[in-house]
């Protein structure tokens, strides 16, 4: 186990590859990763869309999003491979907690996704504390539900989940508002800051930004080498998380899935950096980057250890 003073470690191609998921030849949709996104409201139906592309793209075998019923009709079809449920409602795009926890717990998944788009709502509020200790189930939070948490005094305790959280700046203020130093422009305090929340909440922790932070619970941590003001654009954030619940989804731990999402992420926000520039890039453009990014780091590994695969067929001798 390593000690809270160790380095940090710098991201890179051959760090990343090692953590790729190893794909069985055979496997089916089910080996795959069923990844449970609970996500978007009304006002903000396009993140629990965006995530849930970006889960498809980075290899989850099933994407289902859960969203307020009313708002099921909306959602349903924009990406036709997703599946969409609709959660019970108190009234029109209000769910109702206990019965949406209940009725998610019919749904079998690996990972689960939440808070991207979802609204500000003491229902809501109920929802995102209960479902979290619903399930063990690694989840991914973000968005709506760190705010949720935020305002739930020691949220952390009881949890059943391993979670990856991955706020930015502002929702990591509100959820621990003594730390101190500049967020988002001081690599030294967004590191310490990361460590400590880490540490204190027995989870790992995405600290979103340029040159973006994981930290584990055990004192690891890790830094992406990427300072790409294109991404600074709304809807990046919900790629993010969707990539990471399908790596969770595919059984890596949560602190390797952290650390290659953010990579993958940071990659196709490069690669489209290189063809736009500094502006221009919309969310939407991410998640088939991602797959790429995906591709080139898996064609990398095999290289290193020799274990490509064979396209085609070989002629077959007949013994002499």
């Amino acid at each position: 186990m390593s000690g809270p003073g160790q380095p940090i470690a710098i991201l890179d191609d051959d760090a990343v590859a090692a953590l790729l998921p190893v794909r069985d030849p055979r496997a089916h949709k089910g080996d795959n990763g069923r990844v449970l996104l609970v996500a978007g409201s009304l006002d903000f139906a396009g993140a629990g869309l965006l995530a849930s592309h970006a889960a498809g793209r980075a290899g989850a075998g099933l994407v289902t999003l859960a969203v307020p019923g009313a708002l099921q009709p909306v959602v349903a079809g924009r990406y036709v491979e997703v599946i969409t449920f609709g959660l019970p409602e108190l009234e029109p795009f209000i769910v109702d907690p206990d019965a949406a926890v209940e009725a998610l717990g019919g749904i079998a998944h690996d990972a689960l996704v939440l808070g991207p788009g979802l609204r500000r709502s003491d229902p809501d509020d109920a929802f995102v504390r209960a479902l979290l200790r619903a399930g063990e189930a690694p989840a991914v939070v973000d968005a709506e539900a760190l705010n949720a948490l935020s305002r739930t005094p020691g949220w952390h305790e009881g949890l059943r989940r391993p979670c990856v959280l991955t706020p930015h700046p502002g929702e990591f203020r509100r959820l621990r508002p003594d730390v101190e130093g500049d967020l988002s422009g001081d690599d030294d305090a967004r590191e310490r800051a990361a460590r400590e929340a880490a540490e204190a909440w027995g989870q790992v922790v995405l600290l979103k930004g340029a040159r973006t932070v994981i930290a584990s619970p055990d004192g690891e941590a890790a830094r992406a080498p990427f300072e790409n003001p294109a991404l600074g654009t709304g809807g990046t954030g919900d790629v993010l998380s969707g990539v990471i619940g399908a790596l969770l989804g595919q059984r890596l731990a949560p602190y390797a899935a952290a650390r290659l999402g953010a990579y993958l992420h940071g990659t196709a926000g490069e690669v489209i950096r290189e063809r736009l520039g500094d502006s221009g890039l919309l969310a939407s453009d991410l998640p088939r980057e991602v797959a790429q990014a995906r591709h080139r780091l898996a064609r990398l590994r095999e290289r290193r250890t020799g274990a490509g695969h064979r396209v085609g067929f070989a002629m077959r001798r007949d013994p002499a």
